[in-house]
This record gives C-alpha cells, sequence and structure tokens, in this order.
C-alpha cells in the first residue's frame, strides 16, 4: 500500500470516528438534558384547564360568554347615558334633534352595531338589506319614517319591527344614526334601491341657538 493510499484510510477512518462522535455527543445532549418538568407540568395544566374553560365560557349558563359580557357591559353603559336625558318621546322631532348631536349618535351607533349590521353591513352600505348610505329609500319618504320602519318592520317581515325589542331611547337614537349614515361612504355599498327622497330638514332653530350659547 502507498503512502498516499495509507493517508487516504487513515482520513476516511478520522471522519467516521468524527462522525459517530458527533451522533454520540447528540444523542447524550437529549438524554442528559430533557424536557424540564416545569414545562410538562404547564403542559399538562393546560390541558387539564382547557376542558372546564370551554364548558364554562361556553356551554355554561347564560351570560358567560365574552359576547354576552360585552351586550351585558353596553346595556349599563346605555342605561347610564340614558338616564341624562330621560325616556324620549319616540317622535319625529327628537330623530330630528338627535341627527344633530354627535355624542348621541355615538350611542345610535352602539345600537345599530349590535343590532343591524347582519342586514345592513357594519358602514350601511347594505347585505341582505338595502344600502342606507345612498339617497334612495324603498319606504322612506321623510325622516320620521325611519322610526315608523324601526318600530314596526317592513316588506312582510323582512325588516323585523323593533318596538318590542329596543327601549324608546334606542329607537329614537338608532333612527338619528341610520339618518347620519346618509352621503356617507361605504366601502361596499349595494346599487340604489327605492325612490330618490328630499334631504333631510337642517337642524331646528332653537338648537342652533343653543348651541351658540353653549360655545359662548
Amino acid at each position: 500500500m502507498s503512502d498516499n493510499q495509507s493517508n487516504l484510510s487513515g482520513s476516511e477512518i478520522n471522519t467516521s470516528d468524527a462522525t459517530n462522535d458527533a451522533a454520540t455527543d447528540q444523542g447524550r445532549i437529549f438524554t442528559e438534558d430533557p424536557v424540564p418538568n416545569w414545562w410538562k407540568w404547564i403542559f399538562m395544566a393546560t390541558i387539564a384547564f382547557a376542558p372546564p374553560y370551554f364548558f364554562w365560557f361556553h356551554n355554561g349558563a347564560p351570560g358567560r360568554t365574552a359576547a354576552e359580557r360585552y351586550d351585558t357591559a353596553l346595556a349599563e353603559n346605555l342605561r347610564l347615558q340614558f338616564a341624562e336625558i330621560g325616556e324620549l318621546s319616540e317622535t319625529r322631532e327628537n330623530v330630528l334633534k338627535y341627527l344633530y348631536e354627535d355624542s348621541w349618535l355615538k350611542v345610535g351607533r352602539s345600537v345599530f352595531k349590535a343590532n343591524c349590521v347582519s342586514c345592513h353591513g357594519s358602514d350601511g352600505g347594505g347585505l341582505a338589506g338595502p344600502n342606507l348610505c345612498d339617497d334612495s329609500y324603498k319606504n322612506i319618504k321623510e325622516i320620521g319614517d325611519i322610526l315608523k320602519v324601526l318600530q314596526n318592520g317592513a316588506r312582510g317581515g323582512a325588516m323585523p319591527a323593533w318596538k318590542a325589542k329596543l327601549s324608546p331611547n334606542e329607537l329614537v337614537l338608532v333612527a338619528s344614526y341610520v339618518a347620519s349614515l346618509r352621503g356617507s361612504n361605504p366601502a361596499t355599498a349595494k346599487p340604489a334601491e327605492g325612490q330618490v327622497i328630499d334631504a333631510w330638514p337642517p337642524k331646528p332653530i332653537e338648537q342652533e341657538s343653543d348651541t351658540e350659547v353653549e360655545s359662548e
């Protein structure tokens, strides 16, 4: 055997030994450093915690889910806010009045978000229900009709009646909010339906006077 062949054989032996040593070291690492016990306990605790959590929050008594607790908190917040204005009369005049009250429109928006988005979309552009943002309406001829449609429904139940489900304040303020959507630009809008109607009336004069007094 030549010197070159001897050196090559030695090199191959050394390489093989190094590979075996590396494999042995890797096995030793996994053997000597297993998963920590604290990690195992956390993992097992997570598995044990999951069934009670699911049954408590998703399959238990009413009022436990995050959505139900949010609705409860929202209703409580509305009651606190309504204490400031008392119980509103369900009138055209109030719908027009609160159309020009930005702070109360936010309350109307929360009622809309909780009850109306499945049919009209989150921004009023329309889904199963019509687009509320253009100038064409199926069942509305003037602003007071929005409240009537909310109260009594329309089109054979396609628009449900909300009089038994919402308080007078909620009905008035959500009617004002729906009126405020006119002329907005939803991300996705259904084509116009119905007839174009006149613009909403301007802010009542007495409100203009009150606004000027407050600003002074």
